[in-house]
């Protein structure tokens, strides 16, 4: 009974899959968290960090609870974006959380990778439940997001359960200085574009990504980074007509 229920050896190893997960319900919060940070400096717009915590944590605590709540009831009052994020994207990853920490994952590769697709559709279910179409039988601009949602989540869900009946490898090495150092490329690019203009910014986010390998090999990297940005700076504003800063704006003042 205990190793059916994961109390046993597996279910030390469940702990760090399912805190894991409950990290992953939480990550589009921690980056808009992350990204407000750049207000305090002027970089970007939006909301800032204590306004993002305070929002979201309500949310998470308060609000997504009242919506149940208020559904149950009848009531159909519109919620806000970020208690729509806490049902449709943090709530049933906090399930799946809670529920690993009790399950014996026997294939861990496809459980985690089904759950983490099951993450990517239901992000996308939330960032296009504004869109016409997404609710009930109206189509709309939202009809397809909505399909191909809900049939990732069906297909995610199935895999997920593939790692739970038959007998798979364990989770392997991850490394995770390639996909630290391009999120930190595009994060430095997506908050430097405007002071810095495109040339600038685009030649050091490519340095900044090439940064992922260890077989980076500068001179050329930097050659081709130098050959992206020149393409850059001639597609997007001549060729596709994109109003983009150029150099950066104390050159442009």
């Amino acid at each position: 009974m205990a190793d059916t229920m994961g109390h046993s050896a597996t279910a030390t190893r469940n702990t760090k899959v399912a805190l894991g997960l409950c990290l992953l319900a939480i990550a589009p919060q921690i980056f808009e968290l992350i990204w407000s940070i750049g207000t305090i400096f002027g970089w970007g717009t939006g909301r800032g960090p204590t306004a993002v915590v305070i929002s979201h944590a309500t949310a998470l605590l308060a609000g997504a609870p009242g919506a149940l709540i208020g559904a149950a009831s009848g009531d159909t009052k519109k919620v806000s974006s970020d208690v729509l994020l806490a049902l449709i994207y943090s709530y049933p990853l906090f399930v799946v959380a809670i529920l690993t920490f009790f399950m014996t994952v026997r294939s861990a590769q496809d459980y985690v990778g089904g759950v983490v697709l099951m993450a990517v559709a239901l992000f996308a279910l939330w960032a296009g439940s504004d869109l016409q179409g997404m609710r009930g039988f109206s189509f709309g601009a939202g009809t397809a997001p909505r399909m191909f949602g809900g049939l990732l989540v069906a297909l995610s869900a199935g895999i997920a359960l593939t790692g739970l009946l038959t007998d798979g490898p364990p989770m392997a090495h991850y490394s995770w200085r390639g996909p630290l150092f391009v999120m930190a490329g595009i994060l430095f690019f997506a908050l430097a574009i405007r002071p810095l203009g495109l040339v600038v910014t685009g030649f050091i986010s490519f340095m900044i990504a090439a940064a992922g390998s260890q077989e980076t090999r500068w001179l050329e990297a930097a050659i081709v980074g130098a050959c992206l940005t020149l393409g850059c700076a001639i597609l997007f504003p001549y060729v596709l007509g994109l109003p983009m800063p150029m150099f950066p704006r104390f050159l442009a003042q």
